[in-house]
């Protein structure tokens, strides 16, 4: 781990006006830092206050000038975020004061803290490992309840603890096996074969379920891909709207207006959702429209759920029925049928009760969605999401790093099989253990940390 020399300043509140701006400093020279521009009321002194207290007192500028009064408190590592020196300024959120008051920490000794740099040094300074602090970045991005929930867990270090068990097991193997090899003349029992390829056996179970974890944490992450298809008029992008809540998609009595496919995010049912707003799916000659239909079956065939629109007002053709029978093909499918604040037609509604499909009938002009939110939840259930907060892989660098580790074991067990000689077993042992450090950081690149830490924002 290194030891970093200088000091960092960031604003770590949002940009624009806001009831609290929050101004951080981490390094050697924060609480100092702090001092030259920080006067708490009254005749103590910053230092003179306990760590973690806040103090009253104004923030000042270069010429000693007050620019805001404010809360400060300071903490001294190891014990803060960071594990280095730490000050915090709790401003009113003005987005001058704010910048002004940076920029007296800069003219007093501190530097612009890069993008995710307060974090990246926790993780230096051993105060988070990598899982933990790729949590962080998740808990920022969180767009539903079950992401955030699951972050939490990681950053609590569920993860971190379901690999440290892996980890520990297979170095217990390792241990025994070099005892066994390096002291012949001890008294040290032997692992018995198959003792050891139940150890190795558990271990690549462990591993598997891990892996199994993948598509939820990137469920959680990215939303499941929902599209939202029909014909022209169906009532798509009023669909659309209501699920957000707010007007995102233009919606007229025009044929033809959606001709791109939007994307928006949600939560419905308690699932998290990419909705994807398609173009009206027919045939025509108009060379952009047919773009917006490929765009349109694209999406279906990379969707994880798809909502197939029927307006209820209107006779369903055959083409609505050929659309259905493709979606249910391709994904999980709901029917929908549509304007249900309008007369409903008649319409073959035997044909398509003969179809194994779930069918809601909704209103997006007066909101209403109870039936389609509880269609949805039937489809992703509550246990996906649920079960063992935080120990899930959530990204495509753990996800690999943990492959890399069960195949290692499955390896060491086949060596095992064969009757290969300890150290070629070790070699694959040695393997996985080597990549479970990589998930937690024991032993990742400096080039990885950095890609790691450039997706966070600054003051993070």
């Amino acid at each position: 781990m290194s030891v970093q020399t200088d000091t960092i300043a960031a604003i770590s509140t949002p940009p624009g006006p806001g009831a609290i701006g929050i101004l951080r400093l981490s390094g050697p020279g924060a609480v100092p830092i702090a001092e030259k521009c920080f006067k708490p009321l009254g005749s103590k002194g910053l230092r003179e206050h306990k760590p973690r207290k806040l103090v009253y007192g104004d923030l000042l500028d270069g010429d000693k000038q007050a620019i805001d009064r404010v809360l400060c408190t300071y903490s001294l590592g190891p014990a803060s975020y960071t594990g280095e020196d730490m000050a915090e300024l709790q401003c009113h959120g003005s987005p001058m004061v704010l910048a002004l008051g940076l920029e007296a920490l800069f003219a007093a000794g501190a530097r612009q803290a890069r993008a995710g740099e307060f974090t990246k040094r926790a993780f230096l300074n051993g105060r988070l490992d990598l899982a933990q602090a790729e949590a962080v970045g998740d808990l920022l991005e969180a767009r539903s309840r079950e992401g955030a929930r699951h972050a939490a867990g990681q950053l609590a270090g569920a993860l971190s603890r379901k690999i440290k068990n892996i980890y520990s097991a297979l170095v217990d193997v390792m241990a025994h096996f070099h005892a066994v090899l390096d002291y012949p003349d001890e008294d040290i029992d032997p692992f018995r074969l198959e003792e050891l390829d139940g150890l190795l056996s558990d271990q690549e179970g462990e591993l598997s379920a891990l892996l199994a974890t993948c598509g939820r944490g990137k469920l959680l992450r990215e939303g499941v891909a929902c599209a939202i298809v029909g014909r022209p008029n169906a009532g798509k992008s009023s669909l659309l709207n209501a699920m957000l809540g707010w007007d995102r998609a233009i919606v007229t009595d025009i044929p033809g207006t959606t001709r791109d496919t939007v994307e928006e995010r949600c939560e419905l049912g308690g699932v998290p959702l990419r909705l994807i707003d398609t173009a009206g799916l027919r045939n025509t000659d108009d060379p952009v429209e047919k773009l917006g239909v490929e765009r349109s079956r694209r999406a279906m065939e990379e969707a994880g759920l798809i909502l197939v629109l029927i307006d209820a007002s209107r006779p369903a053709g055959e083409e609505d029925f050929a659309l259905l029978q493709e979606a249910m093909q391709l994904a999980p499918t709901i029917l929908v049928w549509t304007k249900g604040d309008l007369p409903a037609a008649a319409c073959p509604v035997k044909r398509y009760e003969e179809i194994s499909c779930p069918a809601v009938t909704v209103s997006a002009k007066v909101s209403d969605l109870d039936e389609l939110c509880n269609e949805i939840s039937c489809a992703f259930p509550q246990d996906l999401w649920s079960e063992h907060y935080g120990e899930i892989l959530t990204n495509a660098r753990q996800e690999e790093a943990a492959k890399r580790a069960w195949e290692a074991v499955r390896r060491a067990r086949g060596a095992l099989e064969a009757g290969m000689t300890p150290d070629a077993l070790l070699t694959d042992v040695e393997e996985a253990l080597a990549a479970l450090g990589e998930l937690t950081g024991q032993s990742v690149r400096e080039d990885v940390t950095d890609r790691i830490f450039s997706r966070f924002c600054v003051g993070k």
